[in-house]
């Protein structure tokens, strides 16, 4: 008992250091599961969360009764596989880029490419929106400055799933090109030491090096993105697109199929369906994918 008493004594700052973390986790990620019988309840205000009856399946056999359901899918897993591909080899080349620099311009690139993480979703569209309206949007001006017809961005499906990846890409890179840099910066300088001495420049150190070093990291944060393919950045495809209609065949996805789903059917058991459907796969593509990487280098493997 008193061996017990002692460790907790001893552990009682990082515990108090640890504990809004662990409140903020139980609140927002272990609460809310109570609500994983939402998918199967014909869910009722006024009988409330556990008074309204049982409808077993209905609610996802009406969820995947129509097309467009399939149509949010096969986006939203386009889309992601595209952020994870190119995010993934543009941060670390990015990463790799910054690695390379003298410390002076680091912090300076850092901040310029970091920033844009900070800007919420509503001021990002505005921001893309200064670049695509109709009358005085910065492109359709130049279009007109060189006598072509302006284009009107938000009726026009076949241009947004570039300007979807670019402004996606724009975001958020900083945020994983900042996490590369930091495994960059743990490698131990005395591997580039040994490399300029057989003689390889900076290419092969990257090549034999650098990258080798953290592909670890990659493959973990791969990892996670694959588990979250079915979850998309609700404010980039609500905000940027503003919603347009007109849009939807290329710019609808899992997450603003459910917010729609809620505001104009107020299905909450259909919406909670939903996004029971995007937690399974999500897990079972965790599983898959860390089990495939652990049968080829089960030590890259995250369990």
């Amino acid at each position: 008992m008193k061996s017990l008493y002692k460790a907790f004594r001893k552990s009682l700052p990082l515990t108090v250091l640890a504990l809004p973390g662990f409140l903020v986790l139980l609140l927002f990620n272990y609460v809310p599961l109570f609500g994983l019988v939402l998918p199967f309840k014909n869910y009722r205000v006024d009988l409330g969360f556990w008074q309204s009856s049982w409808s077993g399946f209905k609610n996802f056999e009406f969820l995947f009764s129509g097309k467009e359901i399939l149509n949010a899918t096969v986006n939203t897993i386009l889309y992601n596989s595209a952020f994870i591909l190119l995010g993934t080899a543009l941060a670390v080349a990015l990463a790799v880029m910054l690695f390379e620099l003298t410390a002076g311009y680091v912090k300076l690139y850092q901040t310029i490419i970091f920033l844009p993480y900070f800007i919420s979703w509503v001021v990002g569209a505005f921001i893309v929106y200064a670049f695509l309206d109709m009358n005085y949007g910065f492109i359709n001006i130049l279009i007109k400055h060189f006598g072509g017809q302006p284009i009107l961005w938000y009726n026009e499906t076949g241009y947004w799933p570039p300007i979807i990846l670019i402004t996606y890409l724009w975001k958020t890179m900083g945020h994983s090109t900042v996490i590369y840099y930091a495994a960059l910066m743990g490698i131990n300088p005395e591997y580039f030491e040994a490399a300029k001495l057989d003689g390889a420049g900076k290419i092969k150190q990257i090549f034999l090096i650098s990258i080798p070093m953290i592909k670890r990291i990659m493959i973990m944060m791969m990892i996670l993105s694959i588990g979250r393919i079915l979850n998309s950045d609700f404010g980039l495809f609500y905000n940027v697109t503003m919603n347009s209609t007109l849009l939807y065949r290329v710019t609808d996805v899992v997450d603003t199929f459910v917010y729609r789903a809620l505001i104009d059917i107020g299905d909450i058991g259909m919406s909670s369906a939903a996004a029971f459907y995007q937690s399974v796969v999500g897990f079972l593509l965790v599983m898959t994918s860390n089990f495939l990487i652990s049968r080829i280098d089960d030590e890259s493997a995250i369990f």
